[in-house]
């Protein structure tokens, strides 16, 4: 099949670019290599690559002719950025959605999957969370991914572009970001650790997250690629369906640990109720986020 990957050079994106090559699908990826968290960007060279912004309209249109099927992963992605520089968050993840579901309309693509984040619960502390649980979306992150949300059901209600959403927890895994304070905590332990510095620990560390493999990612978004049915823009967690604190994951890998002040607008806890994802597309978690620590630690 034909797809398009937005967002295809970065840590989730690579991964699920890889294996669509793998599986003998032709792939066009749009990613102009922005992400800033990103200390290297990764590139298949079975696929074509175009250094494209989501936001030009004009630009990427053409490239969604003839496409079966669009993974919409191109977004400003990290709360504190976006908290920074608002109104690019806005313009990237909701502007850039907009026009990828309207050239993929235009284009007869079959679905959008569109990658949006658990960080729309806000502070709702039900444990674990499912997807019809009201949205507190507490910063400009969360509020314009929920935007892209709301505009994939539109796009399906109104103008019969059938899509998917599909709402992250704490990703980990290979090729994650370590670039700066604010990349997944996961990679920064991990390079800390290798260059025998302390962990840092924002706040207490008691805060408890679902952290989810990014294998186990890309296999949610293949898996609703497959999936027969129309999805009209149904929204699936993907998670773990399991929790741990920041300290036990710092503690897996090292006792040399300091605390640096909490930030605002941050969930204490997170965790994903799968049922949903589980019971319509097949999805099954893979790995334990402590057993891929203590593989990359050996």
């Amino acid at each position: 099949m034909r797809v398009i990957v937005t967002g295809g050079c970065g840590f989730i994106g690579s991964h699920l670019v890889d294996t669509l090559i793998d599986q003998n699908h032709q792939v066009t990826v749009i990613d102009d290599c922005s992400a800033i968290s990103n200390e290297r960007f990764y590139f298949n060279k079975s696929a074509l690559y175009l250094k494209y912004d989501i936001q030009d309209y004009s630009l990427i249109e053409p490239l969604f002719r003839n496409t079966d099927y669009v993974f919409h992963l191109a977004a400003e992605s990290r709360i504190q950025t976006a908290v920074a520089s608002p109104l690019y968050a806005v313009k990237t993840n909701m502007i850039g959605t907009a026009n990828v579901l309207q050239a993929a309309r235009l284009g007869g693509v079959k679905r959008v999957i569109y990658s949006s984040t658990s960080s729309v619960y806000g502070l709702n502390e039900t444990a674990p969370i499912d997807e019809a649980v009201p949205i507190d979306c507490l910063n400009p992150y969360s509020a314009s991914k929920y935007g892209g949300e709301v505009l994939c059901k539109m796009y399906s209600k109104m103008y019969n572009l059938d899509t998917l959403i599909f709402r992250y927890f704490n990703v980990y895994g290979e090729r994650s970001p370590t670039a700066g304070q604010y990349a997944p905590v996961i990679g920064i332990f991990l390079k800390q650790n290798q260059n025998n510095m302390p962990l840092t620990i924002v706040g207490t560390g008691l805060q408890r997250r679902d952290y989810v493999y990014v294998r186990d990612v890309v296999q949610a978004n293949i898996l609703g690629m497959l999936y027969n049915k129309n999805l009209d823009g149904s929204v699936m967690n993907v998670g773990s369906g399991k929790n741990y604190s920041v300290l036990e994951i710092a503690s897996t890998i090292s006792n040399n640990i300091i605390h640096i002040q909490p930030r605002p607008g941050e969930a204490k806890t997170t965790l994903a109720n799968i049922i949903k994802i589980q019971s319509t597309l097949g999805f099954n978690p893979s790995l334990d986020v402590q057993d891929w620590i203590k593989l990359n630690l050996s």
